[in-house]
């Protein structure tokens, strides 16, 4: 059966879609919008069989590149599709992307399970892992269609005895009005500044707060009318996935975050939404963090690429040099601001 690939300009009937097939909250209308604004354009794609049904779509973000790699394509947790059509589904994009944009590769990180049939059959469809990683594939994933009960006894005993005692201190935990991100984003630049990594400017996350609305909660907990803790997450009908996070040294102290998170996970549950993501794991304290939450870890299919131009093998040892000079740079605009501040 043929498959027909076309963009998509309605922004509710794009994001109904992506809703339809359980689709990922960075494939959805306001994500995409964003890093158009910042650097990326996108191109929204709707695929439909023979009968014009739509059996799938991908919200694919392009990148500018040097030359002569002219562009690099990219599918964040997606695509997504009827069940058992994706490798079908990602074929018919992969083509329409090499016909319309010419890029060096087409990068996906889908939102499937690293274990299962469709990603055992990513490099039979011409792909190739990538440790050029941008959302990682170890990760934590709740089924919040347990009950709260279930959920908290998967968890370790301190978390529990976190949530409690957090919740017993003199703190409100709720929902976070847009006059109210700057203090969010104040709070993530203290904890950015003592983890040692780097952010973007406030204006980014403004707009995702603009553009996703309603699907970018922000939740917080306030001592009086100060932010001591935030989680900022992004959700579609199905999925809840964690974006950004901070707390100050008193909301360390207080344990916060422990009582935030279980408000959002809360929140989420109340909300219909039945899959909860941390958003990765590695091996550092927010990991261990977050490993407390459940006795199980999940591993998405991770990185891979579609090489589309003869130059990939060049763009594929050309990314990671980029990528550490880049840090270098960002290693030195930090040391540079603490000798100011000092």
């Amino acid at each position: 059966m043929t498959l027909r690939v076309t963009p998509c300009s309605d922004s509710a009937r794009w994001n109904e879609a992506v809703n339809s097939f359980n689709g990922h909250p960075q494939q959805l209308w306001g994500w995409g919008k964003t890093k158009a604004e910042h650097n990326w354009s996108v191109d929204r794609l709707l695929i439909e069989d023979d009968g014009g049904k739509v059996v799938g779509a991908a919200q694919v973000l392009l990148r500018r590149l040097p030359f002569p790699f002219k562009a690099l394509a990219y599918i964040p947790r997606g695509p997504q599709s009827v069940r058992g059509r994706e490798l079908e589904v990602l074929g018919s994009v992969s083509d329409y992307v090499k016909k319309a944009h010419g890029p060096v590769a087409l990068s996906i990180e889908p939102d499937w399970d690293a274990d299962g049939e469709i990603a055992a059959g990513l490099p039979g469809a011409g792909f190739k892992a990538s440790p050029n990683t941008i959302l990682i594939g170890r990760t934590l994933i709740l089924d919040l269609s347990r009950t709260e009960d279930e959920l908290l006894a998967d968890m370790s005993k301190k978390h529990r005895q976190y949530i409690r005692k957090s919740g017993r201190e003199a703190l409100e935990y709720r929902r976070v009005t847009r006059d109210e991100i700057p203090q969010c984003l104040a709070v993530y630049k203290q904890t950015a500044e003592r983890a040692g990594f780097g952010i973007h400017e406030d204006g980014y996350y403004l707009d995702i707060f603009d553009n996703l609305g309603e699907d970018s909660p922000v939740y917080a907990a306030f001592s009086g009318n100060d932010v001591v803790a935030f989680l900022w997450l992004s959700t579609s009908a199905y999925t809840s996935f964690e974006l950004y996070g901070g707390m100050t040294e008193q909301g360390e102290h207080l344990r916060a975050n422990y009582a935030l998170k279980w408000h959002a996970i809360q929140e989420m549950k109340e909300r219909g939404i039945t899959r909860y993501d941390f958003n990765g794991l590695l091996n550092d304290g927010v990991s261990k963090f977050k490993m407390g939450w459940a006795k199980h870890e999940n591993q998405l299919a991770g990185t891979w690429d579609k090489p589309l131009s003869p130059l990939y093998p060049v763009f594929t040892t050309a990314l990671p040099l980029a990528k550490n000079g880049l840090r270098k740079l960002r290693g030195l605009a930090g040391a540079a601001k603490a000798r100011i501040r000092r």
